[in-house]
This record gives structure tokens, C-alpha cells and sequence, in this order.
């Protein structure tokens, strides 16, 4: 039997390393959130550069965003791999069109150095020939990595439109 003098000496130092233990944990989830917060917002400005890009006509701009290995899984093609054929599928919309986009992520969720970005998009298409205005809506979803440098890429990238094609 533990004498009583020991038993709250014992119960006092395990109330200290427990008490500890939850400070130390309350910091590491502060610092947790801080990061996951820096991590959302840099890849909510991901998206929002790509955006621009879009509006601007900038195939090279909307391709900087993107891993040199990344997947376009446009809709109605085979995908295509590289940031090169993410260029040129982009390229190909600008030679035609003036182009106006309004997108954002409904969701991000971040494990790790991954991360996914749910969103929904509004596409407006203006034939640089004259012809009829196009308007899409669609959901979206982009898979993005951290890079060596800290910055996120997108690795995958793939949308639906919204609209039937009945």
C-alpha cells in the first residue's frame, strides 16, 4: 500500500505532466491552425491568380499554376498530361475567344503537403469572330501539392459543366 504522502506527491507530479502535456497540445493545434489558415488562403490565391489569368487571356499564366506532371481532364476530351498541354489547351480557348470567369472553392481540405479544392465556376465566351456569346456554368475540383519552396501547384484539375446536353 502507497503511503499517503507519497500517493499525493505521485498524484500531484502526474496532474503536472498531464497539465503540461495539454498546454503543449493546445500550442501545436494553435500552431496547426495558424498554418492551415496560411495553407488556405495560399491556395485560395492559387485559384484566384488562375482566374485572372483566364480573364486576361494568359495560357502561360493559368500554366505557372500547375506541377510540370499535372492531369487537365477537361470535359468531352481525353485528359492531358504536363503543364505544357495545360498551356496549349488554354491557348487554343484564348485564339478563339474572350474569355470571362467567375469561380471559387466552396471547400479546401488539406492532410499534409496535399490538398483539394472544391468549386463552382461561371464561364462567359465572347468569339473573337463575331459569332454567338457561349455561357457555361460548372463544378470543379483541383488536387494541389506543396512544392520544394512552400508554394501549392495544382496537380489535377477537372470539371463538369452544369448545364444539360439534352
Amino acid at each position: 500500500m502507497i503511503p499517503v504522502a507519497r500517493f499525493k506527491i505521485f498524484s500531484l507530479a502526474l496532474f503536472m505532466v498531464l497539465s503540461d502535456m495539454g498546454c503543449t497540445e493546445r500550442e501545436e493545434t494553435q500552431t496547426e491552425k495558424t498554418t492551415h489558415d496560411e495553407d488556405t488562403e495560399a491556395i485560395t490565391a492559387v485559384s484566384k491568380a488562375r482566374a485572372e489569368a483566364f480573364n486576361q487571356g494568359n495560357a502561360h499564366g493559368i500554366a505557372q499554376h500547375f506541377t510540370e506532371d499535372a492531369v487537365l481532364m477537361a470535359p468531352g476530351k481525353p485528359a492531358t498530361y504536363g503543364k505544357d498541354s495545360v498551356q496549349a489547351y488554354y491557348q487554343a480557348i484564348f485564339d478563339q475567344y474572350e474569355t470571362e470567369l467567375e469561380s471559387y472553392y466552396e471547400e479546401i481540405d488539406i492532410s499534409g503537403d496535399l490538398a483539394y479544392g472544391r468549386g463552382e465556376a461561371k464561364v462567359k465566351l465572347l468569339p473573337k469572330d463575331g459569332g454567338k456569346t457561349l455561357f457555361s456554368t460548372a463544378k470543379y475540383l483541383n488536387v494541389l501539392k506543396r512544392q520544394p519552396d512552400g508554394t501549392w501547384k495544382t496537380t489535377h484539375d477537372i470539371w463538369n459543366s452544369n448545364e444539360s446536353t439534352d
